[in-house]
């Protein structure tokens, strides 16, 4: 019992220290002491009850060590984030466990690696969503070693992890040369290859065209944003605003920067947007503005969209977006509207069954329950003709859809992002850090301005760039390269999750089929002995 208490411990803190800031290596071997643990149980019942506790534990407190922090803004988040992605974890553990003790290997190390993919994907693009704990997330503190997400994104970080896992713990069970040299050889190419990328990267692609970014950190506590003075932080904007580069190509402000509420026909018109654009006119600047903010639009009674609300003040139904807005010194203004909202803040899944649970909704982003949703991502372009992707917070957890923005001819990214919620804990930290992978992925350097935070530079290679940390107020301003190359992760997306699904119900399709070759093996087993048991007899009789 002791023995496997350990084990369970280990994993849990060999699993947890990518998200802790130590960097993701030890994932390359977190997955052994469970994988120990199944093999010493047998294939009865009991033992299958008691591999799911220990595998559930496991996994309750690796997402408990590594999600705590969401406590800080509110009790029920990381409550239901631990029990949605244990429900997965544990999922894909108990159905290799299962098939571990009833068929070959090979295929229930198939089912291993195939479920957990999948599971990680159905989390991506589910009614539940929070990608967190998406086992090649554990790498953004040594992006270096993971420059090969540019072919496969954050799941091909998934798939090493399992199969080195799988190699390793093979190659300690069974002490065989080739099967050594199999878990080195896993582990150290990929290892080698991102090398080769990282340094090799910048010296292909030589000279590039680069453009001037401000980002501004506004310093504002979040738990006052929405309920202080909005002149006030209108005024501590408008002064980072004049602070910013007068050349800059883009002056970037954080998510739900402008504390008000903007009505989108008459956007051009609100006070904040003309009082920024004077600004801007007034410096000569050709900058174009990317700033947050809450912005809303009714519906005739004809037509409403199914996240709408009845406003009783406007008279109608409205929606509520979390934008971003594009504002250019003539006046001219776009809008983005965020398209993947986080859980519990902007989203309520399965609205009808959660109604009665409105009280556990998340204040965060100024506005509580179902915000609108955008549906495909946008470009806003510079004076100069530049498009730049905005993407707002939460989306740069997710790849693909990060990559949208560069599908429609984005050649840099601007994050923007109010990510003070959770206090000085690592929540923060490894939004920014998630970023790295996302300028990997696609390879497109961003820049990325926090309400507090982080607010900095990342560079195509995920590297960082200048940095503005916790508790800080200002503005810093850099060049950051333009890239038009369209990577093979960004063209096809996630498409490890994709296949590793149809990987998965093939190999239970198989495995089912051998249960029913088995019982039927078995079926024609007892029948041949009654015929030969009645032969027997028969001659017998006859002697």
């Amino acid at each position: 019992m002791l023995r496997k208490f350990i084990a369970v411990i280990s994993s849990v803190i060999l699993l947890s220290a990518g998200w802790l800031g130590v960097g993701g290596f030890s994932l390359l071997v977190a997955f052994i002491p469970l994988l120990w643990l199944s093999e010493s149980y047998d294939s009865s019942r009991r033992s299958w009850f008691a591999v799911m506790g220990w595998a559930l534990l496991t996994f309750v407190l690796w997402n408990a060590t590594t999600v705590w922090w969401i406590w800080e803004a509110t009790w029920v988040g990381p409550i239901a984030a631990t029990l949605a992605s244990s429900m997965l974890n544990i999922t894909a553990f108990m159905l290799f466990h299962t098939f571990s003790k009833r068929c070959s290997r090979v295929l229930s190390y198939t089912v291993l690696v195939a479920g957990w993919i999948a599971t990680e994907y159905w989390y991506t693009v589910g009614e539940f969503s929070f990608p967190w704990l998406i086992l090649g997330n554990g790498f953004c503190e040594v992006p270096w070693s993971v420059q090969w997400y540019e072919y496969t994104g954050v799941f091909g970080g998934s798939l090493w992890v399992l199969l080195s896992n799988i190699f390793i713990y093979e190659a300690w069970r069974r002490r065989r040369r080739p099967v050594i040299v199999a878990a080195v050889a896993t582990v150290i190419l990929p290892i080698a290859i991102s090398l080769v990328i990282y340094f090799t990267y910048g010296r292909r692609l030589g000279e590039r065209e680069t453009i001037k970014v401000s980002v501004i950190q506004p310093n504002v506590d979040c738990y006052d944003k929405f309920s202080g003075t909005s002149a006030e932080q209108v005024r501590n904007l408008q002064q980072l605003l004049m602070e910013a580069s007068a050349d800059a190509d883009f002056v970037v402000m954080p998510e739900t920067a402008i504390p008000q509420h903007i009505y989108e026909d008459d956007i051009d018109r609100s006070d904040i947007v003309r009082g920024m654009s004077a600004i801007l006119r007034a410096r000569n600047s050709r900058a174009t503005l990317v700033t947050g903010g809450s912005t809303w639009v009714s519906y005739p009674d004809t037509y409403r969209s199914a996240t709408a609300r009845y406003d009783d003040y406007v008279g109608s139904y409205i929606d509520i977006y979390n934008s971003a807005l594009s504002i250019k010194p003539q006046g001219k203004t776009d809008i983005y509207h965020k398209g993947r909202l986080v859980i519990g803040a902007e989203k309520t899944p399965l609205p009808k069954l959660f109604e009665l649970l409105s009280f556990l909704v998340i204040d965060l982003g100024g506005t509580v329950g179902q915000l609108g949703v955008g549906t495909e991502a946008k470009v806003f372009t510079s004076s100069e003709g530049v498009k730049v992707g905005p993407a707002i917070c939460y989306e740069a957890m997710y790849g693909d859809w990060y990559g949208g923005f560069v599908r429609k001819g984005a050649r840099a990214m601007l994050v923007i992002s109010n990510d003070g919620w959770w206090g000085d804990t690592p929540g923060y930290k490894r939004l920014f850090a998630f970023c790295r992978l996302r300028a990997i992925e696609h390879r497109r350097a961003i820049a990325r301005s926090a309400n507090t935070g982080i607010s900095g530079f990342i560079d195509e290679r995920g590297c960082d760039g200048l940095k503005m940390g916790w508790d800080e107020r200002g503005v810093l301003t850099a060049d950051i390269i333009l890239n038009d190359r369209i990577t093979f992760y960004t063209r096809y997306g996630d498409y490890i999750g994709r296949i590793a699904q149809y990987v998965l119900l093939l190999s239970v399709m198989y495995f089912i089929s051998l249960l029913f070759r088995k019982r039927l093996e078995r079926k024609k087993g007892k029948e041949d002995k009654a015929n030969e048991a009645g032969r027997s007899r028969n001659k017998k009789r006859k002697k």
